[in-house]
């Protein structure tokens, strides 16, 4: 179960880093304004052997836990390589941000968001077929209790007129016969 977690696809790997980033300049742009700025940052290689929060002053630094060093951030890559550092030991932006939990933590919270909007749109989609079948029925009843009305109407009009031809001799016997034949 939790191998799965690391067999991402490269299109999904990179959504998730990318919100990753952002999530991560988030809080960095929050620490960076509190913080004074430096005039010339250090070379991330001298950083090394000094603590998390020394090294990740410089953006551009990555800090390894347990080799205690401070590397630059490799650019060609996504996600840092195990090979450097691995994901789990990781540290960019802030020393308690590990990149393994940020990655499942995102995933996580992408999955929910995702669901969430499907359940939304399912259950506007089933509210509206609900009221439209209402609306449907509605219509349907309209149209029923008119045709009814208008069958009564048709009736007694017809009463009217037979006793109208009944009443001037005018009556059939056979409804099938001539007018003129009377």
């Amino acid at each position: 179960m939790v191998s799965c977690c690391f067999t991402m696809s490269g299109v999904y790997r990179g959504s998730v880093f990318a919100v990753a980033l952002i999530f991560c300049s988030f809080i960095l742009t929050t620490v960076a304004q509190t913080s004074s700025p430096s005039t010339t940052p250090i070379p991330c290689a001298q950083r090394s052997n000094t603590s998390c929060d020394e090294c990740l002053k410089n953006v551009t630094c990555l800090w390894c836990t347990p080799t205690s060093q401070c590397i630059d951030y490799p650019t060609r890559n996504i996600l840092p390589p195990s090979s450097v550092c691995p994901l789990n030991d990781a540290r960019w932006g802030l020393c308690w941000v590990n990149f393994q939990i940020l990655i499942i933590t995102m995933s996580v919270l992408a999955g929910v968001i995702i669901i969430a909007i499907f359940v939304c749109v399912c259950c506007c989609c089933k509210c509206e077929r609900i009221g439209n079948k209402k609306e449907d029925a509605k219509v349907e009843r309209q149209t029923r209790a008119r045709k009814a009305r208008q069958k009564e109407r048709r009736t007694e009009m017809q009463l009217r007129h037979d006793e109208i031809r009944h009443k001037y001799g005018l009556a059939k016997d056979n409804p099938y016969a001539r007018m003129d034949d009377h």
